[in-house]
């Protein structure tokens, strides 16, 4: 298995340790493996094509869908 691989799957490991903390702490590690997310999918879709980066977007979409749902809401909502 190479490295870009061994690296996303960490990832989900991590993410889902994460998810079992309680949830005032679950903030700052959670920000912090979201935006590790992007240059992770950047590397494991040089090093393996663009099917398995989709497939790593796809686990990142489904396992942070909530606090990506707020922050798209957040920027898109409009002073009235």
């Amino acid at each position: 298995m190479s490295l870009a691989l061994i690296l996303a799957c960490l990832w989900v490991l991590a993410s889902a340790i994460v998810a079992m903390l309680p949830y005032r702490m679950q903030f700052p590690p959670g920000i912090a493996l979201l935006i590790l997310a992007f240059p992770l999918v950047g590397f494991v879709g040089y090093s393996h094509g663009w099917i398995w980066a989709a497939i790593i977007v796809f686990a990142v979409l489904s396992m942070y869908r909530n606090p990506l749902r707020y922050m798209c809401t957040r920027a898109l909502r409009r002073e009235t």
